[in-house]
């Protein structure tokens, strides 16, 4: 049986999709644009602060169905330009301890909203 979860604390869907779904033991976030909703809803474009937003965002959900950061097992990365990679980087770290969550970079040539950066996770709840 799946459960959805959801929050104020993060941008809501845009589309028919939920921005979490737990399953068994597992929540699966939706992928997360860089916008902080406690500001607007405007796309954050600066690399550093959109990677901030888009993670918050991230742990908003999982923190909503009940779980942390430390139980995220992998996430994936969508940049627009891998030269925002290392400074994407430094704000990842702030989040992610070790054993960091496994993870996946790609580089995309477009997403919702003309988003410079989009983050999905997965987490583990049991």
């Amino acid at each position: 049986m799946k459960q959805v979860i959801k929050t104020e604390k993060a941008p809501g869907a845009i589309g028919p999709y939920s921005q979490g779904i737990k399953a068994c033991n597992l929540m699966f976030i939706s992928g997360q644009l860089p916008i902080d909703v406690s500001v607007s809803e405007d796309l954050i474009t600066e690399p550093k602060a959109a990677a901030r937003a888009a993670l918050n965002n991230v742990k908003a959900i999982v923190e909503a169905g009940g779980a942390t950061m430390d139980q995220v097992v992998k996430v994936t990365l969508f940049l627009t330009d891998m030269k925002d990679f290392t400074a994407v980087n430094e704000v990842y770290a702030e989040f992610f301890k070790d054993p960091c969550p496994s993870r996946s970079t790609y580089a995309v040539a477009g997403l919702p909203k003309g988003a410079v950066l989009e983050i999905e996770a997965i987490a583990f709840t049991g």
